[in-house]
């Protein structure tokens, strides 16, 4: 059982750590996002040879402490948490868990402490404390609309995969290893990147048939970028079916 002073105690921290409606709360999420955007910097500046071969063992010390004091965070979290198990499982309680892992990885297995960029999904808490969660529902509208075109987008994405896997076997039939066409995958490799219009160069045709072909996959690659956002478009365009009961937002009928 309880005490009372403990069951105040756990309910103050719980007010700091999961609401940003007080002052003690919004500062302490203000200082979480701020270790959270040092904690990233300082993974990307370990990534530079030239500033780790001078000061990489001050920023791996400084991440190291950033996570135990993000360790600590989360385990305070759960400890307050009315749902222990539900926050647990959650998308901030997973990334919470996720923010921390690399660094413990690291210990057995080296270079798992730049996963840590990981953290910056944490910065979505900036939308809880600056009142901005009124754009979470246009974030919401787009989710939405990919969800009701999502069958017209895999039938997007099967033609797409099928139209690469037959250029990229033609491609390896046409060139051949000599233009560094030396198989099917990666010949398939460079039938994405020109229909994408990325176009690395890495490799290229250099027979005419070969040459037109990969005309005809570029052009065909630009008719191709319109489509997903054409559907997702009229997707977005279209009005949300009202719930039973309601009222139609275009004719003003009740929809029984």
């Amino acid at each position: 059982m309880m005490s009372p002073r403990l069951r105040e105690l756990r309910e103050h921290v719980y007010k700091i750590i999961f609401e940003a409606d007080t002052p003690a709360g919004k500062a302490f999420d203000l200082a979480l996002i701020f270790f959270i955007l040092l904690s990233v910097v300082l993974v990307m500046l370990d990534s530079i040879p030239g500033i780790h071969d001078v000061i990489g063992v001050w920023l791996l010390g400084g991440e190291w402490l950033i996570t135990v004091l993000f360790t600590i965070e989360y385990l305070l979290r759960l400890c307050v948490a009315r749902r222990p198990g539900r926050y647990a499982g959650s998308f901030y309680g997973v990334v919470d868990l996720l923010s921390i892992l690399p660094t413990y990885l690291s210990i057995f297995f080296p270079g798992m402490h730049f996963l840590t960029t990981v953290r910056i999904l944490r910065i979505l808490r900036i939308f809880r404390i600056l009142k901005l969660v009124q754009f979470l529902g246009e974030g919401n509208n787009l989710w939405q609309a990919l969800k009701r075109s999502r069958h017209k987008i895999i039938v997007f994405l099967t033609t797409v995969l099928t139209v690469v896997i037959v250029v990229g076997s033609l491609m390896y039939t046409i060139e051949g290893a000599e233009s560094g066409f030396t198989s099917i995958p990666q010949s398939i490799y460079w039938a994405i990147v020109t229909m994408t219009t990325v176009g690395y160069g890495d490799i290229a045709p250099v027979t005419p048939l070969g040459q037109i072909v990969a005309s005809l996959l570029m052009i065909t690659g630009y008719g191709i970028i319109a489509v997903p956002t054409g559907i997702v478009t009229t997707e977005m365009m279209r009005p949300t079916p009202p719930p039973v009961g309601g009222t139609c937002p275009c004719c003003g009928k009740k929809v029984d």
